[in-house]
């Protein structure tokens, strides 16, 4: 554990002290946030590529933590660079999505070819056969599900430290669950994750001075989705859904939402609007500080259910899953949040 500690200085030290650095060269390179239009929240110009500091500072912490990585590291290094660099030409000149999805896509199958993918998952409906192995269906579904978290957290990335912090609660949640797993190498990554977002969310947190612009949103949602994977799908106990479900619920909530009512109203599935969740919160009269401590909240709410997950058996668990969906869906459906709001 005191090397775990050592891990998280380490990293967040690096964070505090790149993420200066990256806002001198974002302000340099004019790579700036320029509000534009109602579902803009900010009133003035602000540089982006926050996510930078993120990255140098996990990338460092992991080598300094051995010169040698292990073949999961270096694809999660490898895909992490990918990420960065399609987020970096997305937060220069604004790509199109099709362009953003080739980059995630790159990422993932990195991932996948360096040995990091769902392999297996819990049975819940037999207790011979408990764990189910996907054979060549693990592909797409790691494909999917790191594309899926990837594109989450960039879509709720609309407040000051909403992002970032929602993405320090997941990962401190991806970490407990790898402890309670003996899942060391997936804690380490974890907490080198805590450490290099708790560095650069004092700058990020309102009234922020720089935002981590797609750079840092597509990283984060990349990170957590592959440490998730090693950490609590490539579990003692294999893969139960509503774990990583559930400790990443805010982003894939807000996500799925989003695409029901989208598709609901006859709108196209990636044209942004201003239903999602924050933007609901200030509607109802919260501030930004007030909406954003909310959802950290139900974050960590939702990040305690995933460790409950976790230690319960598969059928509990996700009839756990199952309950929690359907609360957030009556929740959502009375709160109006499947009407369309441009």
């Amino acid at each position: 554990m005191n090397s775990l500690y050592l891990f998280a200085i380490v990293s967040t030290v690096l964070s505090v002290i790149f993420t200066p650095i990256v806002k001198k060269i974002a302000l340099k390179l004019q790579i700036i946030d320029v509000p534009e239009g109602d579902r803009r929240i900010h009133n003035k110009p602000m540089p982006l590529l926050g996510g930078l500091s993120i990255y140098f500072s996990f990338i460092i912490t992991l080598v300094l933590k051995r010169g040698n990585l292990t073949r999961a590291e270096m694809g999660l290094v490898l895909g992490a660079t990918i990420i960065v660099i399609g987020g970096f030409l997305d937060d220069k000149f604004d790509i199109k999505p099709r362009y953003k999805l080739i980059f995630q896509v790159a990422a993932s199958i990195i991932l996948i070819i360096y040995g990091v993918k769902i392999v297996l998952i819990t049975n819940p409906f037999s207790s011979l056969y408990q764990f189910t192995n996907v054979g060549v269906m693990s592909i797409p579904l790691t494909i999917i599900w790191v594309v899926g978290i990837t594109n989450a957290l960039n879509l709720i990335d609309g407040l000051d430290g909403l992002a970032s912090g929602i993405g320090l609660i997941s990962s401190l949640t991806i970490l407990i669950i790898a402890l309670l797993n003996n899942r060391y190498e997936a804690a380490v990554l974890a907490i080198i994750l805590c450490g290099s977002i708790l560095g650069f969310l004092p700058y990020n947190f309102n009234p922020a001075s720089i935002f981590m612009g797609d750079t840092g949103a597509q990283l984060l949602g990349f990170l957590l989705a592959s440490i998730s994977i090693e950490g609590a799908i490539k579990s003692a106990a294999a893969f139960s859904i509503a774990v990583p479900i559930l400790a990443l619920g805010i982003p894939i909530y807000d996500t799925l939402f989003a695409v029901i009512r989208r598709k609901i109203n006859g709108k196209p599935i990636m044209q942004a609007d201003r239903g999602h969740l924050h933007h609901r919160l200030l509607d109802m009269g919260f501030s930004q500080k007030q909406a954003v401590g909310t959802m950290y909240a139900i974050s960590a709410v939702l990040g305690s259910f995933s460790i409950i997950a976790m230690e319960i058996n598969a059928q509990l668990s996700y009839f756990l899953l199952a309950i929690i969906m359907m609360v957030l869906v009556f929740i959502a459906w009375r709160a109006g949040f499947f009407e369309h709001r441009d």
